[in-house]
């Protein structure tokens, strides 16, 4: 449990170490307001990079030209994504695949296709084999598959999950971990083969 929250706040200092440079170079270089913190700066990671120095500068004003609060900065982003509100239509059992663009918490898995299990304002629930996350809409794209096919890429999904165990050999893991970044509805004969193979060696 430690790993893992220590991992977890390395990814929000990378995170904040790259939301600085974005503010040091596009905001107005005349009040040099910068962040002092991470903690001051994470609200800012529900925007897209072209608009966080605009919330920033926002933030510092309603702050009187300090650097302000996590709170403030906060309410900043807010009023912006309410502002750029775009109706999110993604439903629950979509098919998408993971964009991860800047946000280094989705590193390693940009690319991979996710099952859409919640749908919320600004962002979505998946479900990918191993794991849920929340993943921010600008980092979903729908593979735009019928109803049948996403059940189809649910059935692959159940079954990946249920074989899948750090246990196993390190040739198995990646074969299951290439299942999941397939962009299509269907596995192969070889790999249906060897699916079931390990689906039959642990008794699934």
């Amino acid at each position: 449990m430690q790993e893992f929250y220590s991992r977890r706040q390395s990814y929000l200092l990378m995170n904040a170490a790259v939301i600085f440079d974005n503010l040091e170079q596009k905001c107005n270089r005349n009040d040099h307001i910068l962040p002092t913190n991470e903690w001051q700066v994470r609200p800012l990671t529900k925007l897209d990079p072209d608009i966080q120095p605009e919330a920033w500068e926002q933030a510092v004003e309603c702050a009187n030209g300090k650097v302000p609060s996590h709170r403030i900065v906060k309410d900043a982003v807010q009023r912006i994504m309410e502002r750029t509100q775009v109706p999110n239509t993604y439903q629950i059992g979509e098919i998408c695949q993971i964009l991860a663009k800047d946000n280094l918490e989705l590193r390693g898995k940009d690319g991979c296709w996710v099952i859409v299990s919640a749908v919320n304002d600004f962002s979505c629930t998946v479900k990918m084999w191993n794991s849920e996350y929340a993943v921010g809409l600008q980092h979903l794209k729908s593979f735009n598959y019928l109803p049948a096919e996403c059940e189809q890429m649910q059935v692959i999904c159940d079954r990946i999950t249920r074989v899948y165990s750090s246990g196993l050999e390190e040739s198995v893991q990646k074969f299951l971990e290439s299942l999941g970044k397939l962009k299509r509805v269907y596995l192969t004969g070889l790999e249906e083969k060897v699916l079931s193979v390990l689906e039959s060696e642990i008794r699934v």
